[in-house]
C-alpha cells in the first residue's frame, strides 16, 4: 500500500464516514453485541464510542496500516481494551469457534475476497454467534443500480477497492448464516449511489 492508501484514505474515511445519521446507525447496530467480540475492517476506530458499556475488550482486524495508525489515537482514549491486527480479513488467524459476536461496518464493500472473509467470519463464530453488519451496497432501484455499475470502476480506484455494487444480503446469506434482522434504507445525506444501506444481524446456526 502506498501513500494514498495509507495516509489520504484514512483521513478521508474519518471525514466522510461521520454524520448524525451514521452515528445513530452505529449505536443501534452495536447495542446487541455481547461476549467475545471481533471487528473485521476496524478502520480508524469509529465504532469504538458506540459499543455498549459491558464490552470491555475487543479484537480487531484491518488490512490498512494507515487506518490502524489513526485508530490507535481513539484506542488510547477508550475504556475498551483493543487487540489490533493489521491483516487481511479473508485470512483470519483466530481459532475456530472463538467469538460470540463479529462486527463489520463499511468493510465488506472493500475486502477483495469478500466471500472468503465471510466464510472466515462464519468459522470463528461460535454456534449461535452473531454477525452484526452495517454496510452500503447494491440498491433495489434499477436506475440507481445502473449508475452503481457505471461508477464502480472509478469508485474502486479512488476509494481503495470499495465497491458500490455488492449485494450484502445475498453475500451474507450465501455463507449459511440465518438472517434474523435486516433493514435496508437510504442513509440520510449520502448520494443515492453510495448510501443504500444494509443493517442487520445474522446468526450462525447452533
Amino acid at each position: 500500500m502506498g501513500f494514498y492508501a495509507n495516509v489520504i484514505i484514512p483521513r478521508f474515511y474519518d471525514y466522510l464516514m461521520v454524520s448524525p445519521a451514521r452515528e445513530k446507525a452505529r449505536q443501534s447496530l452495536l447495542s446487541g453485541v455481547q461476549g467475545a467480540v471481533l471487528e473485521v475492517g476496524f478502520g480508524t476506530g469509529l465504532n469504538l464510542p458506540h459499543y455498549p458499556e459491558h464490552i470491555r475488550r475487543i479484537t480487531t482486524v484491518d488490512i490498512n496500516p494507515g487506518m490502524n495508525a489513526k485508530a490507535l489515537e481513539r484506542i488510547r482514549s477508550s475504556p475498551i481494551a483493543v487487540n489490533t491486527h493489521v491483516l487481511d480479513g479473508a485470512r483470519l488467524p483466530m481459532e475456530d469457534l472463538s467469538f460470540d459476536s463479529v462486527v463489520t461496518a463499511y468493510s465488506l464493500c472493500s475486502i477483495a475476497r469478500v466471500e472468503t472473509a465471510l466464510g472466515e467470519i462464519h468459522r470463528v463464530l461460535k454456534p449461535g454467534g452473531r454477525l452484526f453488519f452495517l454496510e452500503h451496497g447494491l440498491s433495489t432501484d434499477p436506475r440507481i443500480r445502473r449508475w452503481q455499475q457505471r461508477l464502480n470502476g472509478v469508485q474502486k480506484i479512488i476509494a481503495a477497492g470499495c465497491h458500490l455494487n455488492r449485494n450484502i444480503k445475498a453475500l451474507v446469506a450465501a455463507q449459511s448464516f440465518e438472517l434474523v434482522e435486516l433493514e435496508e434504507f437510504q442513509m440520510a445525506g449520502d448520494p443515492k449511489t453510495h448510501g443504500y444501506t444494509y443493517q442487520g444481524i445474522a446468526v450462525k446456526p447452533g
